[in-house]
């Protein structure tokens, strides 16, 4: 199973869309965490609101991660040795404040920690040409303390 998810912050169109154009290609389920925005998918099993404890349950079953380019997704798919594909939110698009997730997404390819996609095409050549492993996997550099702590604020939002 492949999950997908947007974050809790706003709707996020273009990834939706994208993501329902590449699906039929897929031999597997898809799973979307997304809010309800203007555009309405056909191809994908869409769930609007998980719980913690449902969220993390599906991150758990999927193979394969692919997000907006959020730290606590990034961080909770290199924990859990899931590969994880991120689609970053653009500020000129008008989907998010800054272009913090692009950076992001740029630095952590450059360290090989993700894959990083930009449009559907390279997505669906990416998800049907490649056999995607995690790249990086960050384990318990922290205290476990430490990680339940910011795994429960990021919760909690």
């Amino acid at each position: 199973m492949i999950f997908y998810t947007i974050g809790t912050q706003a709707p996020f169109d273009r990834f939706i869309k994208m993501i329902d154009e590449v699906a039929p290609a897929l031999q597997e389920e898809v799973i979307v965490q997304t809010l309800k925005g203007a555009y309405v998918p056909q191809n994908v099993k869409v769930v609007e609101f998980l719980t913690p404890k449902e969220f993390n349950e599906l991150f758990a079953k999927a193979r394969l991660i692919v997000a907006h380019a959020g730290m606590g997704t990034i961080i909770s798919a290199l924990c859990q040795d899931k590969p994880i594909v991120v689609f970053p939110r653009r500020r000129e698009l008008k989907e998010h404040r800054s272009n913090h997730q692009i950076a992001t997404a740029d630095k952590l390819k450059e360290l090989g920690y993700l894959y990083v996609v930009e449009s559907a095409e390279q997505l669906k050549t990416l998800l049907l040409t490649s056999e995607l492993k995690p790249l990086c996997h960050i384990g318990p550099i922290a205290s476990s303390s430490l990680i339940d702590a910011v795994r429960q604020d990021i919760e909690s939002l």
